[in-house]
């Protein structure tokens, strides 16, 4: 196993008092071999640790290290898990990655499907590339929660949409994980015609009996781009079906409540949307476990904007003028928080965003580009300030997704802009500031 190279050190910490410098090698620590970012982390963790370093002229030094338990030795590696990401190894008929169009930037065509990440970030991965020693490391390592996509229990249902024929057997290694105390959420994409209806019954069915060790699911709407030819043929989600798949996942709910406690399963906003129907209310979530998924984003929102609202003493009314843009999806539910504090004095047009860029299909304020929001709004909103969700950039920068930067936007449209996170309370203080 080679070392793993430094490729930073933090300023202040540990490495940095030791003289370890970028360029070095890490090789082992207590004397064990380090495989990625779960070893190092189990094993930095002690309070007295040998942490042997190579040198850039190939020399080793030895370093018997006495500090806090958990606390940080410092050091940056180039992988974030220090490993190579495991690849997705299915070829799923919903997949976005395959949807996407042609010269994008090359990690947004990376399909990960690395049981490290799904510990680390959430990610959902699918079981499927995992060798019986990875599930073991899992295990060891009690690394809980993790992130499942099941999108159907029934195995050939499975075995079809992941388009893999070793896509079966979901349950058993489920059940073996949650035999030794791991902790998993599931996702289910729904596909009309494919896994909903009696399979979707099923799966829920199935899945609840794994509870408390699976501790929640996600019923999600498969995400389709203009970008699909050659592509397994699939249909997107209308009304009358959001309506029957909402009554449907609405009884388990009330059925697991009474059982066991819990609603246990949660539908994406999207189907509440395109049913014209309610979000449910705050408490409904039960802690949010699948926001990044869009269930419960609005209700979260809501009452963080509601909560804020309400107690806050003193509104710095300004004669800004505010455009805030959004998905198509979430234009009425933005409309609705904007026109209440216009009643108070602001200024705030809302405008929703085709995707032109995806396909008028894809209608979530993440996927919504930079491009998009010039040919739509260039010439329209000069001189105001813009309020764009944090979520329509790639996470810690100011990059669309197709690469336009904030500056270029600005620059293209003639405006400020402001960057609010996706929290209602966040939202009425950048307006409340215009800043």
């Amino acid at each position: 196993m080679k070392p793993h190279i430094v490729k930073g050190i933090v300023r202040n910490s540990i490495a940095d008092s030791l003289g370890i410098e970028p360029g070095d090698a890490l090789i082992s620590i207590n004397g064990e071999k380090i495989i990625d970012i779960i070893d190092y982390k189990f094993l930095e963790s002690g309070d007295f640790i040998n942490v042997l370093i190579q040198k850039h002229d190939g020399e080793e030094y030895l370093f018997e290290i006495e500090k806090d338990y958990d606390e940080d030795l410092g050091l940056i590696f180039e992988s974030g898990i220090i490993d190579k990401p495991k690849h997705c190894s299915n070829k799923c008929i919903f997949c976005f990655i395959d949807q996407l169009p042609d010269k994008m930037r090359e990690s947004l065509y990376f399909k990960d499907d690395d049981y490290r990440f799904s510990f680390l970030q959430g990610n959902f991965i699918t079981l499927t590339n995992m060798k019986d020693q990875e599930i073991e490391r899992i295990i060891k390592y009690r690394l809980s929660p993790i992130y499942v996509s099941v999108h159907a229990t029934d195995d050939e249902v499975r075995k079809k949409i992941l388009n893999n024929s070793k896509a079966g057997g979901i349950l058993e290694k489920l059940k073996r994980l949650t035999l030794y105390g791991i902790k998993v959420h599931c996702q289910i994409v729904l596909c009309p015609g494919i896994n909903d209806g009696m399979i979707l019954d099923k799966s829920i069915k199935d899945l609840s009996d794994l509870y408390p060790g699976v501790k929640s699911v996600a019923v999600v709407p498969v995400g389709l781009t203009d970008y699909r030819e050659g592509l397994y043929k699939l249909e997107p989600y209308n009304h009358d079906e959001a309506v029957k798949l909402i009554a449907q996942v609405t009884e388990w709910q009330n059925k697991l409540k009474e059982e066991k406690g819990t609603s246990f399963v949660f539908i994406a906003d999207e189907f509440y949307v395109l049913a014209n129907k309610e979000i449910p209310e705050y408490d409904h979530y039960e802690g949010f476990p699948h926001l990044e998924n869009g269930v419960g984003l609005m209700a979260l929102f809501k009452n963080q904007f509601d909560t804020y609202f309400k107690n806050i003493k003193t509104f710095k009314v300004n004669f800004n003028k505010y455009v805030v843009i959004t998905g198509i999806s979430a234009y009425e539910f933005i409309k609705g928080f904007a026109d209440k504090l216009n009643k108070i004095g602001f200024n705030i047009e809302v405008k929703s965003i085709k995707n032109d860029f995806f396909g008028h299909g894809i209608t979530v304020s993440g996927l919504v580009t930079g491009e998009d929001i010039i040919n739509q709004l260039k010439g329209k909103i000069d001189g105001k300030i813009l309020i764009i969700p944090e979520c329509m950039l790639k996470a810690g920068t100011d990059i669309f997704l197709d690469d336009m930067t904030v500056a270029g936007l600005e620059k293209q449209l003639n405006a400020r802009v402001i960057i609010s996170e996706v929290n209602g309370k966040s939202f009425i203080q950048k307006i409340n500031m215009g800043r």
